[in-house]
């Protein structure tokens, strides 16, 4: 994959040297000069045998991967306590508690795997992330994600304001170890139903964000939504936009397989799962983050997730390599995720503050959020295509595109939205299946 922008190199403007990436960021460089898709899972298990079993599995998997310590849901909001109160009941947590097990037991659960090829980072979900990043730095990791929007309005009550106290303080924090690596959580925002171009303006404002309060080594994510070629000129134009703000950085996009609601067949979760491994490869995206086809049923098991690793891998390795070139516009992703930034570090030299100012404003608007410092005003649609459209935009800089037919959304409409992709991809693959029984019944 050629990186298109030499921006995206390790490079020191200040002091005219060159930083050496942390294991995180140096694992995903070394896959990317090999011309290989980093694919990761979403995984977390308290109890320290089975995290330790998938963490090998998914090192050992037939893929180039790095791993995931997904933090248990006490441990988000800070409730230590809970945490630690559970662990010594025996009562099963929803993830790993990195703070009440403590940095040692840490440093002993990633023993022995950690290589120039293979890295973890840790996922959580927290408006204030710090006792999470003083535990991950004390275990000696050295990469996590998130954000003061990404991780705030979809999560949390946390006022705004609060948020970005928090990860200022965090990411300085996180940013006095050299070769810590940050990637921003905003292009997923609510996972479903946020138009592209917002999706790329948030992960941007973040990636800007992280880079004034310190941060050297960052990636940008994007989740898939309901149209594949919308959402190559999504990531193309969040890749553009990495490279006009974060020049000078290393940085890297990561693509999330579509967060809503999965196709509940098989067939139609690996066809979707598929689609967006071929949609990584076809934009040069260096990392990607999977579903599996457990997901519509139950949480998914260590085999599940290695499936799908290998899966999604296969995919990425027989798709069209990514030849770089302009950014298509036939959605106008760009200029709208452009035109949000541009106005967002207007309003103040701080982007924190011009975050917070942006929301109060309704400048940033994100549909179907009931947070209560988000405007709410914003709405979208699936079109006639299947793409992600501005029903209407509040007070943001952009228009929203006359809807003929639509001039208000009913609950049957967000519900029929909620499932298009998941009905779509199940009509799909049971369309094949009969074909094929059909098929196999004439032959006979």
């Amino acid at each position: 994959m050629t990186d298109p922008h030499p921006g995206g190199a390790l490079t020191d403007t200040a002091a005219g040297t060159r930083p050496s990436p942390g294991a995180f960021a140096a694992a995903v460089a070394a896959a990317k000069e090999a011309g290989e898709l980093v694919v990761q899972p979403r995984m977390g298990f308290a109890d320290l045998p089975r995290m330790r079993e998938g963490l090998l599995a998914v090192q050992q998997s037939h893929a180039r991967t790095v791993g995931t310590l997904t933090i248990d849901s006490y441990t988000r909001v800070g409730d230590n306590e809970s945490a630690a109160r559970a662990l010594a009941e025996g009562t099963d947590l929803n993830g790993y508690p990195i703070v009440a097990h403590g940095p040692e037991t840490t440093r002993r659960l990633v023993a022995g795997l950690t290589d120039d090829r293979f890295a973890v980072q840790v996922r959580h979900g927290s408006a204030d992330p710090t006792g999470i990043i003083r535990a991950l730095l004390a275990a000696g990791l050295d990469a996590t994600e998130g954000g003061p929007i990404s991780y705030c309005l979809p999560y949390s009550r946390t006022p705004i304001k609060s948020s970005i106290q928090a990860w200022a303080r965090s990411c300085e924090l996180l940013a006095s170890r050299p070769g810590t690596h940050l990637e921003s959580f905003g292009g997923c925002m609510l996972g479903q139903l946020c138009p592209p171009g917002l999706l790329v303006a948030l992960s941007v404002l973040e990636g800007i964000f992280f880079r004034q309060h310190g941060l050297r080594s960052v990636s940008l994510s994007y989740a898939q939504q309901t149209h594949h070629g919308q959402d190559v000129e999504a990531l193309l134009a969040l890749r553009t936009l990495a490279g006009e703000h974060l020049a000078g950085l290393d940085w890297h996009i990561v693509l999330y397989t579509y967060m809503g609601v999965f196709p509940r067949t098989t067939a139609g979760a690996l066809d979707l799962l598929r689609a967006s491994a071929t949609l990584a490869t076809q934009t040069g995206t260096e990392r990607m983050i999977v579903k599996t086809p457990a997901e519509a049923h139950r949480i998914p098991t260590i085999q599940d997730n290695i499936m799908a690793l290998e899966e999604a891998s296969a995919a990425a390795s027989a798709a069209p390599p990514y030849q770089g070139g302009a950014d298509p516009a036939e959605f106008g992703v760009l200029s709208e995720a452009r035109a949000l930034v541009h106005a967002v570090l207007e309003l103040h030299h701080d982007v924190g503050q011009a975050l917070i100012e942006a929301f109060r404003r309704g400048l940033l608007d994100v549909p179907y959020c009931l947070h209560a410092d988000n405007a709410n005003r914003s709405r979208s649609y699936i079109d006639g295509r299947g793409a992600l459209q501005w029903h209407s935009t509040g007070d943001m800089p952009i228009p929203a595109l006359p809807v003929t037919g639509r001039e208000r959304l009913r609950a049957d409409d967000l519900l029929g939205m909620l499932s298009h992709t998941q009905e779509s991809f199940d009509r799909a693959a049971l369309a094949r299946n009969e074909g094929t029984a059909a098929r196999n019944a004439l032959s006979h």
